[in-house]
């Protein structure tokens, strides 16, 4: 039963992933995508690149497939992971 739910979440985070490859490229950002743990996804930002991340990562992600129901992506930061969370 939980096999449908947990494949579809993997495939839309993969789509979101795709999409914030391509928003990152596109803009011609230092900001990388480093890590993938399970619906997150945790980026190396410099300083002067952070506010644009924190309302395009939302932007993209929550964009990443349409849906009858909202996706919803949330943004946190800090020095290292921990710190993030």
């Amino acid at each position: 039963m939980n096999t449908p739910i947990q494949g579809t979440a993997a495939d839309i985070i993969k789509l979101a992933m795709v999409h914030m490859d391509k928003a990152l490229f596109e803009r011609g950002l230092k900001s990388r995508m480093l890590l993938q743990v399970h619906d997150e996804l945790v980026f190396e930002v410099p300083e002067d690149e952070m506010e644009l991340m924190k309302t395009l990562l939302p932007e993209v992600m929550g964009g990443a497939l349409q849906l009858s129901v909202p996706l919803k992506a949330e943004v946190s930061f800090g020095s290292n992971w921990y710190e993030a969370k």
